[in-house]
């Protein structure tokens, strides 16, 4: 391993010398549907995976693929810094920037992989923020009934929160997976992975008033057998998830919570306060949808207070 990495960081060392196609628009969709086709990965992730490429290649310039070294794509990373990216999407670049070379070496366009070298994930990890279990009590009962669709958004706070799905999960769970009566519903997470996730009463409550009372209003006309999700916009089709983080955003504002928040804080929020509470790490790991149980241990450093008391319960010198 020293010496590739003391051959690509020479200076004009290259990772092929063969010409290499200049990196037009189309190459964008052919990693994309290698993406989708090849790796099998979410849609969402695809999409992403293709505006971090898009943004390399804005960055790349003219300069051929097939001529980028270490130092370059160090120098692409370093950009991404500069531009105040958050270090979860700097992380995700670079995943983008490995994938997108081996998938050149398999198309063979280069030979040597750069991009193995650069600074791994972890380096770039944040702890999740969380907000107290005060802040999320306000937070849930932000929506009031002189707002619109106030059964609607209740719902979509308390089941965010409840379940610590991803935003993209809740916009996408269909009416006939939620299993209010037995308390729980199906969720399809990344790589259309099903699991099941359990539903406190509070939040079975707030789903049932919207079901019972706004959602048949926002159907409409339409035939519920093609109207198949759980979360409707006022016009009747699927709640888009962007509009699911500007409600959050809104009610955050409202409650006088972090107007930093986000859906992804309210699932950061379940995960520390379910640690706080006592569950086992794997446990949390499955309610959350993470292939690995690497995922999950971040939250140990966020709860230290349970750790504390662990500590001192469990060790004979504490």
């Amino acid at each position: 391993m020293s010496s590739k990495l003391k051959r690509l960081r020479e200076q004009g060392k290259t990772s092929s010398l063969a010409p290499a196609p200049a990196l037009a628009s189309n190459w964008q969709q052919k990693f994309t549907d290698y993406l989708r086709t090849e790796c099998h990965l979410a849609d969402n992730t695809v999409q992403a995976y293709g505006r971090d490429l898009k943004r390399m290649m804005q960055w790349m310039g003219s300069k051929p693929v097939n001529r980028l070294t270490l130092a370059d794509l160090t120098d692409f990373v370093a950009s991404l810094q500069q531009e105040k990216l958050a270090p979860a999407s700097i992380s995700r670049a670079i995943v983008t920037t490995r994938m997108f070379f081996k998938y050149l070496q398999l198309e063979g366009i280069v030979q040597d992989n750069p991009s193995e070298l650069l600074a791994t994930q972890k380096m770039w990890q944040r702890i999740p923020k969380a907000i107290t279990s005060a802040a999320v009590e306000r937070f849930l009962n932000a929506p009031r009934k002189y707002d619109i669709y106030w059964q609607r958004d209740r719902a979509i706070l308390e089941l965010l929160y409840a379940t610590g799905c991803r935003v993209s999960e809740v916009a996408n769970l269909l009416k006939a997976n939620a299993h209010l009566a037995e308390g729980y519903c199906l969720v399809e997470g990344k790589g259309s992975k099903q699991r099941m996730v359990p539903i406190g009463q509070n939040a079975v409550v707030a789903i049932e008033t919207y079901v019972a009372e706004l959602r048949p209003l926002l159907l409409g006309s339409r035939d519920p057998e093609h109207v198949p999700w759980l979360i409707l916009s006022r016009t009747g089709r699927r709640l888009r998830r962007e509009a699911i983080w500007e409600l959050v955003k809104r009610y955050a504002l409202r409650a006088d919570v972090d107007p930093g928040i986000s859906p992804h804080t309210l699932r950061h929020s379940f995960a520390t306060h379910m640690l706080a509470g006592g569950a086992d790490l794997r446990q949390i790991q499955e309610l959350l949808g993470h292939a690995s149980i690497q995922t999950t241990q971040i939250y140990t450093s966020v709860d230290s207070s349970r750790l504390k008391r662990v500590h001192n319960q469990y060790h004979p010198r504490a």
